[in-house]
């Protein structure tokens, strides 16, 4: 069968190319179309029609300085899958562009099916009912999710989350602190995002830090999309290691970790590393986002266990200050420490184990057979 599969940024582009993985295996005939970046191409074998690096702009106001851009990328994407007609279209979160992409599609007779589903619950919840009317099948990979969509009268999968199977999948170096001169202290590793706006805000701040933590090593993860002269740009005076395709080999060697708010949070947690989580963007976006945003917490390891079990830090108060006061509490008060090992220990419960990349992959290829 002939899927196309849309991710529009970096955390998008690893659970997309997982997914190709196991539809390879369980459908030897499957040919792919890919709209992501350097994973999901490699694993499919074929050039992104748009690579994410062009794709992923954040923020309310960001967007509409990059209107242009998304339209563009819109009818490109609308006039390749009807040259291309698959036999399903595979969309994985991204929810502004995709549920256009998705109405296109059901219009020109294309299944629809939407992995990783889009974070309606967190506001404008009415778009379920956009969802309902676009969308033949919906899999979760958010435990509360299922719940959330039982309200609406909606029949969704829960699947489990791919970033399990990731983390499961992963092969670490063994040698990842000598390869990247790491010895001697220990880590502080610094997530600032994988997109201009999250970098240009974030890295700025958590750079500082290494003039506050003499004594640990202030590690950056780089996203595949930028190079480190973009990185250093950001840095003012310091002068922070950067190591790319690396951040699972990074947050098994941290003792703590500085993590701008998205899927990176719960990857931290999955580590068991202690985290401080960042957010900054621009005035409006952020004004505008908590007027509608519908839910308490900003990171996914508060959300799914409905507490604070890690600190959040956004806009004005994402400061060198109290990054810094925080990091210390994780590292030097025990008490608190181990409160948040013991949060994440029930994250890792309610999470449960790897195979949503296969389940999906399964339950795909079912629904396209007997549908």
């Amino acid at each position: 069968m002939k899927y196309y599969i849309i991710a529009g940024e970096t955390s998008g582009d690893l659970h997309g190319a997982n997914l190709i993985l196991a539809l390879k295996k369980q459908d030897t005939e499957a040919q792919f179309r890919v709209v992501g970046g350097d994973r999901m191409q490699g694993a499919s074998g074929e050039k992104a029609v748009i690579h994410t690096s062009e794709m992923a702009f954040m923020g309310f106001v960001e967007v509409l300085a990059n209107i242009r851009a998304i339209s563009a990328n819109l009818r490109r994407v609308k006039a390749d899958l009807l040259a291309y007609q698959p036999n399903c279209l595979i969309l994985i979160d991204f929810p502004g562009f995709n549920l256009k992409i998705a109405s296109f599609a059901k219009k020109n007779g294309i299944k629809v099916c939407y992995y990783i589903s889009p974070k309606v619950w967190a506001w404008n919840q009415r778009r379920v009912l956009k969802i309902k009317r676009v969308v033949d099948k919906l899999f979760c990979i958010l435990p509360f999710e299922v719940d959330f969509y039982r309200k609406w009268h909606m029949d969704v999968d829960y699947v489990g989350n791919p970033l399990l199977d990731a983390i499961a999948d992963y092969s670490y170096n063994e040698r990842f602190r000598d390869a990247h001169g790491l010895t001697g202290r220990p880590i502080i590793a610094l997530l600032p995002g994988s997109r201009h706006m999250e970098i240009s805000k974030l890295l700025p701040i958590m750079s500082q830090l290494s003039f506050r933590f003499p004594a640990h090593h202030c590690v950056v993860a780089g996203a595949p999309n930028f190079t480190p002269e973009y990185y250093r740009q950001h840095m003012g005076e310091a002068n922070l290691p950067i190591v790319f395709d690396a951040t699972y080999d990074l947050l098994k060697h941290a003792e703590v970790a500085v993590v701008a708010s998205g899927t990176a949070t719960l990857e931290t947690a999955l580590f068991d590393v202690p985290q401080v989580v960042v957010y900054k963007a621009h005035p409006l976006s952020v004004a505008i986002g908590r007027w509608l945003i519908q839910v308490k917490h900003i990171s996914l390891v508060n959300l799914i266990l409905d507490k604070p079990a890690v600190r959040e830090l956004i806009q004005k108060e994402c400061t060198v200050e109290n990054i810094s006061e925080e990091l210390n509490r994780l590292l030097n008060n025990k008490k608190h420490r181990a409160q948040v090992l013991e949060d994440y220990a029930a994250l890792h419960k309610e999470m449960g184990g790897p195979g949503a990349s296969e389940r999906t992959a399964q339950q795909i290829i079912a629904f396209l057979r007997t549908g």
